[in-house]
């Protein structure tokens, strides 16, 4: 599908960019008038992360005159596995900050805005509205059906993508030309089904893959070049080296950008996805230990059972002493409950927490009513108990 450029030229180029994008000039399709499009252009970035990293980068590098970062953590050295627009020296840093020194470095004729906060229901229509583009980098689904129900609202298009482990996935979204986000999932799956990046890991590479495709999508239509992602879902399967089309088709009966909406306005995008069920709410209420807890009941002798659900990898890098292993999926098909104890107290524990009470409320259901979890599992174990040791 063709479409017409998103933005006007910019009166001209100077000297040094004209010599600085000789590359894209001599290109027929881009050319002098595409140039001035991608210099007047203002693209807004969710997030400095695994893919907003190659995608400043290289939309500093094609010329893309205004540059917006939405950030608000910190650079982490568990970040620079795959987070190349961040180096050594920023540990500790404003990942925005640090992000805009690396693009003003590639590219010093980029404006830089930065937004250092939490995007939620309460700004994402007045920052959005300052750009004619928006780069989804976001990885979890409360920010995603936020930044997509926003660009319907206010009739932009975006560039989407995500990562896991192996696998990519890119589209663009625009409601105007085709479908939107929740055309493609409606809703989100359930609480604790889907790991993220922390949870489950990432190739550090497959970021740039998907980045770059972001970033080559995101250049299409602000010149009106080329058959953007529209409708079309690419899927890449980084093991097998298998790029593959899906294609999306408009759902009438869409939520935000349907025939009759129910979606009019922005609503509570963290109670929508459920970042915890209220399952496994209600199972914590009165279950929830400190790592400090574990620790005296460990000194003392306590007859319990101290089990660990996250993966087995994960286990391996650091784990509470005196834990077992046994994946949450186990107990989430039923198969790890004939062997749990009856004559000790059940102790669960995950990275964070957020596993460990989904896993409670199966064992609470199951009749294991004195069982408990370790509120900020591992992350909390090694932070107050035995700072030593790493933190993935």
């Amino acid at each position: 599908m063709s479409l017409p450029p998103l933005v006007e030229p910019a009166p001209e180029l100077s000297v040094d960019e004209v010599r600085r994008y000789s590359r894209h000039l001599i290109i027929p399709d881009v050319g002098m008038a595409g140039q001035k499009r991608l210099k007047n252009a203002k693209v807004l970035c969710v997030g400095a992360g695994g893919l907003g990293s190659p995608a400043l980068m290289y939309l500093a590098a094609a010329g893309v005159g205004t540059l917006g970062i939405v950030e608000f953590d910190e650079v982490d050295e568990s970040n620079l596995q795959r987070q190349i627009i961040h180096s050594q020296a920023d540990i500790g840093r404003s990942k925005a900050e640090s992000a805009r020194d690396t693009v003003l470095g590639i590219n010093p004729y980029v404006t830089v805005r930065l937004h250092q906060e939490r995007l939620d229901s309460s700004n994402v229509m007045e920052m959005f509205a300052e750009y004619d583009l928006i780069v989804d980098g976001t990885d979890n689904f409360a920010t995603r059906y936020l930044v997509n129900d926003a660009c319907v609202l206010l009739g932009k298009p975006y560039v989407w993508g995500s990562i896991y482990r192996f696998d990519g996935q890119a589209s663009v979204f625009w409601a105007e030309h085709g479908p939107c986000y929740r055309c493609l999932y409606p809703e989100p799956p359930p609480p604790g089904m889907v790991p993220s990046c922390a949870e489950g890991g990432v190739l550090g590479v497959l970021c740039a893959s998907i980045g770059s495709i972001q970033v080559n999508e995101a250049i299409k239509l602000l010149a009106g070049i080329g058959d953007p992602l529209v409708g079309r879902l690419m899927i890449y399967d980084a093991l097998e080296m298998q790029y593959r089309q899906v294609k999306v088709r408009k759902d009438p009966d869409c939520a935000v950008c349907g025939e009759n909406p129910t979606v009019t306005e922005l609503i509570d995008y963290e109670a929508f996805c459920g970042v915890v069920s209220d399952e496994a709410q209600e199972a914590a209420a009165g279950s929830t230990i400190t790592p400090k807890q574990l620790k005296e009941w460990i000194d003392e002798g306590e007859n319990i059972d101290i089990i660990d659900v996250r993966e087995p990898n994960e286990y391996e890098i650091v784990a509470i002493p005196g834990a077992r292993l046994v994946p949450k999926d186990e107990f989430l098909m039923g198969n790890a409950l004939e062997g749990l104890p009856q004559d000790k107290k059940i102790v669960l524990h995950c990275k964070t927490g957020v596993r460990s009470a989904e896993v409670l409320a199966v064992l609470k259901s199951a009749g294991f009513a004195d069982a408990v979890h370790v509120g900020g599992g591992v992350v909390g174990w090694v932070n107050q108990i035995e700072p030593e040791k790493p933190i993935y």
